[in-house]
């Protein structure tokens, strides 16, 4: 009995053990990981180019062992193009991190929610009836009024010949930009000074989302919440749901006492909140619905003003490359009595070239957020196997010499007569994503960000403060932020 159970175990070791190793050969090359952590010594404190130079060693695509998960890491455009394309459908779903799983209802996000068919409804409700050009036009003079506010705060500054913290105003800005297209109201006072808290929250969140926390590679430790990271961020998660629940209630009430019943602001909660009465039939709740408004609040707050901030910061780099982006407002609007509006965006192609170019070099997420394969995939003559999850570095990606002429220069010009765009069909460019999972509030975020920007040097030109000289040097997150605030002082054009 004895010798028939040890035939059995060595039997099954040698299955198991040839299984893995057919496994292995198919798999991408990569480092050589350390016993139990695998290959996380070697992320560091900027995983995104971490993972860049070892790309350079491994290929396009590289397969890593991060504790007990493996991680596939895509590095070039055609590699991209058969994850966000080719092979979409086995593609779908994300890992959600414990960071992100410290949500309320985190199944209700459009980020990270599994593409199942209450996602695919979220979705296309939003870009139908909030995302599609009828409904942004609908709601642009809000949007005029927020940048105009920023301007008339700004002279004051300029008044003052006082340095403005480029990154704090940009993200205020947005904030109430999202809030006025979200709620039809403020989140910031006109003097710019109560974003504090809100920016704090939404960094919270971006900041731990980015760590590497072991519990996400060990599944084993979840329940300890080693690092501390859940316990962190659920503090900034129940803020801003109790934000947006009391904003939420308050419009409800004031539905109810409409004499119609019907909308009161047609703004996006209202969009959503008339979903919701379709009874059986709604893919919202009041309570769904607050994931996604911290979806857009997040998206079009943090990452839209840290492309602001970005842009300023190249521009003050290249004043000659901020001359000709004025000169073309100039040009185009006028003097500085007449107001930019968002239907000036499409006859400012050297703005939207420096938009793009800002994109290129500091993409708002750096690594798109992961995937994980739903089946085995054949990806270059190499097996993805079910369960592995994939990163696709953009930012790797956009500084890729084989792709990009002089890649690590600031030069907008690549985007003049180019066709490049930032829609999700060039793979060497994906600084919203692509495939079935690209951002949907692409249109807003295109338009808010030109509109500040090209508002911001109009009105204004810019110098950094004597004796200052910063450096564009970068802090991980989910997403990139500036590691040295941005300030410049503005200069009210005559």
């Amino acid at each position: 009995m004895e010798v028939h159970i040890l035939l059995l175990f060595v039997s099954l070791t040698l299955i198991i053990t040839r299984f893995f190793q057919k496994r292995k050969k198919n798999k991408p090359p990569g480092p050589t990981g350390l016993p139990i952590i695998g290959n996380l010594h070697q992320l560091g404190p900027k995983p995104h180019s971490s993972l860049s130079s070892l790309a350079k060693t491994y290929g396009p695509i590289m397969s890593l062992r991060f504790g007990s998960v493996t991680v596939a890491v895509v590095s070039s455009p055609t590699t991209a193009q058969q994850i966000l394309q080719k092979n979409d459908q086995s593609f779908t779903d994300r890992p959600i991190p414990e960071s992100v799983a410290a949500q309320p209802n985190v199944n209700d996000t459009l980020a990270w929610a599994p593409a199942d068919s209450r996602w695919r409804n979220r979705r296309r409700i939003c870009t139908t009836q909030i995302f599609t050009a009828q409904r942004l036009d609908l709601l642009q003079h809000l949007r005029h009024r927020k940048v105009q506010q920023l301007i008339q705060h700004l002279h004051k500054k300029a008044e003052e010949r006082t340095s403005v913290n480029i990154g704090e105003v940009a993200f205020a800005t947005m904030l109430n930009l999202v809030s006025n297209t979200v709620f039809s109201e403020d989140m910031v006072d006109s003097e710019f000074e109560s974003a504090g808290e809100f920016k704090e929250l939404v960094w919270r969140i971006m900041e731990d989302a980015g760590k590497v926390n072991v519990c996400d590679y060990f599944p084993v430790l979840k329940r300890f919440d080693l690092q501390g990271v859940k316990i962190h961020v659920k503090v900034s998660y129940l803020r801003l749901h109790e934000i947006f629940d009391r904003m939420i209630r308050k419009r409800v009430e004031d539905r109810k006492s409409s004499r119609s019943g019907g909308s009161i602001k047609n703004d996006f909660l209202d969009v959503l909140l008339d979903d919701c009465e379709k009874d059986e039939a709604s893919v919202f709740s009041v309570q769904s619905i607050k994931p996604l408004i911290l979806d857009l609040f997040i998206a079009g707050s943090d990452t839209s003003g840290s492309t602001i901030e970005w842009a300023m910061a190249e521009l003050l780099h290249n004043p000659e490359i901020m001359e000709k982006a004025r000169n073309e407002l100039i040009q185009v609007i006028g003097d500085k009595s007449n107001q930019v509006k968002e239907s000036d965006i499409p006859t400012l192609p050297y703005i939207q070239s420096i938009v793009k170019e800002t994109l290129r070099l500091h993409p708002p997420v750096p690594l798109l957020l992961p995937y994980i394969a739903g089946n085995d995939v054949e990806i270059n003559g190499y097996t993805i196997h079910k369960g592995t999850q994939v990163l696709i570095n953009v930012w790797s990606i956009g500084r890729n010499p084989e792709f990009w002429d002089d890649p690590l220069l600031f030069q907008p010009e690549r985007f003049l007569n180019s066709n490049v765009d930032f829609k999700g069909r060039d793979f060497e460019y994906l600084p919203f994503g692509g495939g079935r999972r690209i951002c949907p509030g692409l249109p807003l975020a295109n338009r808010m960000i030109v509109l500040m920007l090209a508002s911001l040097l109009h009105s204004f030109e810019w110098e950094l403060p004597k004796g200052v000289n910063h450096e564009m040097l970068e802090q991980y997150g989910i997403t990139l932020k500036k590691l040295t605030p941005l300030f410049a002082v503005p200069i009210s054009v005559v």
